[in-house]
């Protein structure tokens, strides 16, 4: 017969593990709904339905219930007491202030990039502008998105700016999915494209002023497409 003591360290790794797989479970059913309202399949202003979420991922409502709360306090998600969850609508003026505050950051990135971005990470960029290119023909929407935010994280770790990655990541997780959406349009990822090489073009020819301003260009081009898309959907933006 097994002793107390060889009992007690195996149930207590039976419970470690199990906790663990309950913990990771967690976490894909966060980190799926979150994707499904970062990409839209989860409409601004929707109801979001614990029921089929728990259907469709195969779980119970717990872990459903727990993600939504999750969300909620990141604002991707409104609890309404006695009505519902509900997918946040989008505070348009909030977007319009944390693109005027990325524009003008990016722009002096950007200027510094032209300055000293070190050889190996520009040869990441040019891989980058590769695959990028690849994705615009393809019509690859959500590729062509994580293209372009390693893009943009490239020229600002490549400067090793530690502060600016951080304020830079903060407006990124504000801004996802208006950014996201901001490439959708019909001929927009062919126009993104091009706008990032004239960037690091810019950046190659250690043109610092030329760098910042085809930068500004670019983010300009987003907050149009977003002024555009706003106008359009007034129900899924508030303010």
């Amino acid at each position: 017969m097994a002793s107390q003591a060889s009992v007690k360290p195996a149930a207590r790794k039976r419970l470690a593990a199990d906790r663990a797989r309950r913990t990771s479970k967690a976490e894909q059913v966060y980190s799926e709904i979150k994707e499904s309202i970062l990409a839209g399949a989860l409409a601004p202003g929707g109801a979001i339905d614990k029921l089929a979420l728990c259907a469709k991922l195969g779980v119970s409502r717990f872990p459903v219930t727990a993600a939504i709360n999750r969300l909620a306090f990141e604002r991707l998600v409104v609890i309404e007491p006695q009505h519902g969850s509900f997918v946040a609508k989008i505070a348009a003026n909030d977007v319009r202030e944390w693109m005027m505050i990325r524009r003008a950051l990016e722009a002096e990135v950007a200027n510094e990039a032209a300055q000293s971005l070190a050889a190996d990470t520009q040869r990441d960029i040019e891989r980058n502008l590769r695959y990028q290119h690849a994705a615009a023909e393809a019509g690859d929407v959500a590729g062509f998105y994580a293209l372009d935010v390693e893009f943009h994280k490239l020229i600002v770790d490549g400067l090793s700016l530690r502060h600016a990655r951080e304020i830079l990541d903060g407006l990124r997780s504000h801004l996802e999915r208006v950014r996201r959406m901001a490439l959708s349009p019909p001929g927009r990822l062919p126009s993104a494209f091009a706008e990032h090489k004239r960037i690091f073009d810019a950046i190659c020819e250690h043109d610092g002023a030329g760098a910042a301003q085809a930068m500004r260009i670019h983010l300009d081009a987003t907050t149009t497409a977003f002024e555009r898309i706003a106008a359009q959907n007034p129900d899924i933006f508030i303010g």
